[in-house]
């Protein structure tokens, strides 16, 4: 049995799951998530408890039993805690700033790069060099952090680009003087 699968996801108080089928919807006090586990899973409700297994040994069954477990771990995180990602903005004259539902970022182009919220995410600019994403669904936050930073990387020479917080960029040594 894989450790991770076969461990059960407690419910905290103030989720609600339900289970349909092959479909698992997670309510909580932020918002409402809902997934399609495949069908070689099997998901059961058992008083505070979640429990995740698999219908055979085979290895796709074997690698998805872990997988749809810290899935549906996820969204009731999601729907209790909610996540976030926090990203920095470091080089000379670089800035976030937001204004209404944009993030408008100044970022050494010739133009402001704007970035526009998406359902389920709020941006959050606590100064002008950190932003902060926030939202429900853990794949979406990640995704959309990485939409951001894709919009100027750390460069390895000066470091100067959007990194996230926890992010460590390795420097390069920059060219030696001719003689």
């Amino acid at each position: 049995m894989s450790r991770i699968g076969r461990a059960p996801i407690a419910i905290p108080a103030g989720v609600e799951v339900t289970l349909d089928g092959q479909h698992v919807t997670v309510k909580g006090p932020k918002g409402t998530l809902e997934r399609d586990i495949v069908p070689q899973i099997s998901v059961a409700v058992e008083g505070n408890e979640i429990h995740v297994t698999r219908s055979n040994d085979l290895k796709e069954s074997r690698s998805l039993h872990g997988l749809s477990r810290t899935l549906i771990a996820n969204m009731v995180e999601g729907v209790t805690n909610g996540f976030s990602k926090t990203l920095e903005v470091n080089g000379v004259g670089y800035r976030a700033a937001k204004e209404g539902k944009k993030l408008v970022m100044n970022i050494g182009y010739s133009h402001q790069v704007d970035v526009e919220e998406i359902d389920g995410i709020t941006i959050d600019v606590p100064n002008p060099n950190t932003v902060v994403i926030n939202g429900i669904d853990k794949q979406k936050v990640g995704q959309f952090a990485a939409d951001v930073r894709a919009k100027r990387p750390p460069e390895p020479y000066k470091g100067k680009g959007i990194k996230y917080a926890d992010e460590v960029i390795r420097h390069k040594e920059g060219k030696t003087g001719a003689k």
